[in-house]
């Protein structure tokens, strides 16, 4: 293996464990540290021989991939197999998504905080606390993704 393999390899492995840190499957970090490297198209049963993994996990976790959008499903002419490719500037849906999952969580804290009692003990000062917690960091979230669309550097 050249040193170039065993860096990509290694580079792979790291995605993993960041991935699993964050509560994703240690597969699906492996998987987009692959399409990183490599960008695609590549099938499922490649990917599946390149990371040493079944196919159905490898499956499972590119359809996860792709619902976050971080892989597109695309396909090869002449070939039935499933192809993916890396999701151009994926961490902008990503982002996107947290944004999502966030007002979602600002809502439900907007709802606790006119239904739940006042006098319930300090219950009123830990839901405000959370809710600004969430509110700035949506804002701060969404400032980053504008930043980022309006760099040059990043076009498309």
């Amino acid at each position: 293996m050249s040193d170039d393999e065993r860096a990509i390899s290694a580079f792979i492995e790291r995605m993993g464990l960041s991935a699993q840190g964050d509560g994703l499957p240690r597969i699906a970090g492996r998987i987009m540290g692959y399409f990183i490297v490599h960008g695609g198209p590549t099938s499922l049963s490649a990917l599946a021989r390149e990371l040493r993994v079944s196919r159905a996990s490898i499956s499972t976790n590119a359809r996860m991939l792709r619902d976050l959008g971080v892989l597109e499903a695309t396909a090869v002419p002449g070939d039935r197999q499933d192809y993916y490719q890396l999701a151009p500037r994926h961490y902008l849906r990503v982002l996107e998504g947290y944004i999502e999952r966030m007002g979602v969580l600002s809502e439900s804290l907007s709802t606790a905080q006119a239904e739940i009692d006042d006098a319930r003990d300090g219950a009123q000062a830990r839901l405000a606390d959370m809710h600004r917690f969430v509110d700035a960091a949506r804002a701060q979230t969404r400032s980053l993704i504008d930043n980022l669309r309006a760099d040059p550097a990043n076009d498309d």
